[in-house]
């Protein structure tokens, strides 16, 4: 009887997490799946792939299997220990599945088998998008129409491309690197199987005025000299709209005064950060000029004597 490297037929290491396991036994049933597969040995890899995945999915039958180690290789004749009981369950989850070699029936063909039904089954796979959307967008929330293109099975096991249209809802406060699931919208399963979800990831456009920081929102605001020196009220933008706000005296370039609750949307919401830059007025002509000089005369004031 010959040694059958499980992890070599899914093309995982013996290490690898039973996620890992899943993926790779994923892809190859869809390549090798004689519905729709090609390959001219597609039924015997496929079959060969599902036996691998029905021990490798499986903690207690991966557990013993691994009890031979990793010297096995395959192809080489193999008998297992004398104390061997094979007494396991096993699934069959497509039609010719109880039809495993005789490696996998010696070591677990003892045990009970759970018919699943009639035909191979698959979930179908998840989708990914990104979608770029607007700082206002995200503060309001929005219906966007989400284009996406794919490929479908006929009922001949045959590709083709299949363009859809999804209205898609993006909620206030949505933020870089969210994601949105539209469950069952992704790609189509197989056998009848549910179909996969989609995931839309969320990007904030950058905006000309603001600047984000999680859900806080970051806006740099001109104030004058004197705005800044004697302490006044200004007007400042917010994405709800204006709103004025006490500059207390004596600011400097680089003061942040902070507007509570003005951020994106959320629990809690964001806040709004003011951060001043004073902007000196140019000395276009004469009296500007001498007010300057009067100034530096006296005010005697050197920013640089510390």
């Amino acid at each position: 009887m010959e040694f059958k490297d499980y992890y070599k037929t899914i093309g995982v290491k013996r290490d690898d997490k039973p996620e890992a396991i899943k993926q790779a036994y994923r892809r190859l049933a869809r390549k090798y799946h004689p519905d729709v597969s090609k390959e001219p040995n597609a039924e015997e890899r496929f079959k060969e792939v599902q036996e691998a995945y029905e021990v490798l999915k499986d903690p207690e039958k991966r557990g013993a299997y691994d009890k031979f180690g990793a010297n096995w290789k395959a192809g080489q004749d193999f008998r297992p220990p004398p104390d061997w009981e094979p007494h396991f369950e096993y699934s069959a989850e497509f039609d010719g599945a109880d039809h495993f070699s005789e490696f996998f029936e010696t070591l677990f063909g003892g045990g009970r088998r759970r018919q699943r039904g009639r035909g191979f089954a698959m979930r179908g796979q998840d989708q990914f998008v990104r979608l770029a959307v607007s700082l206002e967008e995200a503060f309001q929330g929005t219906t966007r129409d989400l284009k996406l293109s794919s490929v479908e099975l006929d009922a001949q096991g045959h590709g083709r491309p299949r363009e859809r249209t999804l209205r898609v809802k993006i909620p206030a406060g949505v933020t870089t690197g969210q994601q949105i699931r539209l469950s069952g919208q992704g790609g189509p399963g197989l056998g009848n199987a549910q179909a996969g979800d989609l995931y839309i990831e969320v990007t904030l456009q950058p905006h000309p005025r603001y600047r984000i920081d999680g859900r806080d929102v970051l806006v740099d605001v001109p104030v004058t000299p004197w705005e800044a020196a004697l302490g006044r009220t200004i007007t400042v933008p917010t994405l709800a709209g204006n709103v004025d706000l006490k500059v207390p005296p004596g600011s400097q370039t680089g003061s942040k005064l902070r507007l509570k609750g003005r951020g994106l949307p959320g629990s809690p919401a964001g806040d709004q950060f003011v951060i001043l830059k004073i902007v000196t007025p140019p000395a276009v002509d004469a009296n500007a000029r001498a007010l300057y000089e009067k100034m530096e005369r006296e005010l005697g004031y050197n920013p640089r004597a510390a």
